[in-house]
């Protein structure tokens, strides 16, 4: 099969934060007195310069249609640099006119305050990492905002004009109960937002949390939790279109699509990952940046940014798009897999046999979508496309 370009969004990670959560294995460091704004965007462009010149027969004539700016706590980030990186960046690649620009925030952290500067930067849509309502749990969490500040952030950044806003929560917290995860779920959606990103706290490794685990829900409490916010979610008009993810309609979220489709993104930033497929040739790319802030900020112009870069191994193609289409609720088209992979149905085909006999996979024409059982089971299901 002849692969086709898909669509091309722009990951832009900022590596600092107040303080490092216990549960958090993301690149964040300590941010340090004197934030070095200035440097790092002149280090971004000069990384996104980089990356254009490396791919530049792989991106001619495909405009962004997403930015997210991830981290760390973007938001730590004055709404002039917000606006200097995308300015900048346009100028090198052309975004759509109607693109997506997701900038995430802590309540406890926006700096800048006034989101309204943050809209005028070119922000259309913000991220806040609200986890629980609970203030004991946000304690234990590591966080440094109250649930007070967390609804006083939200209800100012729709006052400043912005629609389109996520909350992320977490479930099975420390020694939460199942109506303590329903009643995060009904104050998060009293607040009306267009997008609720709702993940299980997992222990991951190297983290604090790892080393001294709190003591969390069992795996059934923890499901339960699952299906009844899920059911009260959609009783509130919430969608749940992606393993983690639940928005009214129309308000899915555009750059994290992109992901879970197996689009492709440039990744700049200390620890950034990208992902460039080349149609030409049929071969994908994964590359991602070095980690440390003060090495990204010494060698961002140079190939010493680059942690890693590497081909997705044929073999490993389909395991790789399944990693990501299979979280979403409705599945994926057949001819989206070819499209994206440059493989044929025949490729698959055993693989889908055994989820289907399973009981894990509805292949319905043309169409692949997850059963529920196959949704609890995910890891299994997408483990059958192993080579």
């Amino acid at each position: 099969m002849m692969m086709t370009a898909p669509p091309l969004a722009l990951y832009v990670h900022i590596p600092w934060c107040v303080r490092k959560c216990p549960y958090c294995d993301f690149n964040s460091h300590t941010a340090p007195e004197g934030l070095p704004q200035r440097e790092y965007v002149d280090a971004l462009m000069a990384d996104l310069d980089q990356d254009l010149a490396d791919y530049a027969g792989a991106l001619t004539g495909r405009p962004i249609v997403s930015v997210f700016f991830g981290g760390g706590t973007p938001s730590l980030f004055a709404p002039d640099q917000i606006g200097a990186i995308l300015e900048q960046a346009s100028r090198r690649i052309p975004l759509v006119s109607n693109a997506e620009i997701t900038l995430e925030t802590n309540p406890g952290t926006v700096e800048h305050g006034v989101f309204a500067d943050y809209r005028a930067a070119g922000v259309n849509r913000l991220s806040f990492g609200v986890q629980s309502f609970d203030d004991d749990k946000l304690v234990r969490l590591g966080r440094i905002h109250g649930a007070s500040e967390a609804r006083r952030a939200v209800e100012k950044a729709q006052a400043d004009g912005f629609s389109n806003i996520n909350l992320d929560l977490m479930y099975a917290l420390p020694e939460q109960t199942l109506a303590g995860a329903l009643t995060d779920i009904d104050q998060a959606v009293a607040l009306s937002p267009s997008h609720i990103s709702h993940y299980q706290l997992t222990l991951e490794p190297n983290t604090r949390f790892a080393a001294n685990p709190p003591p969390l829900p069992d795996d059934e409490l923890a499901w339960d939790m699952q299906e009844a916010c899920q059911d009260r979610l959609a009783k509130a008009g919430y969608l749940h279109y992606e393993t983690s993810a639940y928005a009214r309609a129309h308000q899915q979220s555009v750059h994290n699509l992109n992901y879970w489709q197996f689009g492709d993104y440039l990744g700049i930033g200390a620890g950034a990952h990208g992902k460039i497929s080349h149609p030409q040739t049929g071969q994908i790319r994964r590359r991602w940046k070095v980690r440390a802030p003060r090495g990204y900020l010494a060698h961002a112009a140079t190939a010493r940014r680059i942690g890693g870069d590497t081909p997705v191994a044929p073999d490993q193609i389909a395991f790789e798009f399944m990693l990501n289409a299979l979280r979403l609720d409705q599945g994926f088209p057949l001819d989206l897999f070819e499209q994206r992979s440059g493989l044929a149905r025949k490729d698959i085909d055993q693989a889908l046999f055994a989820a289907t006999a399973r009981g894990w996979l509805d292949v319905d024409g043309s169409q692949v979508r997850p059963t529920s059982s196959g949704q609890r089971f995910l890891n299994d299901v997408i483990g059958l496309f192993l080579p």
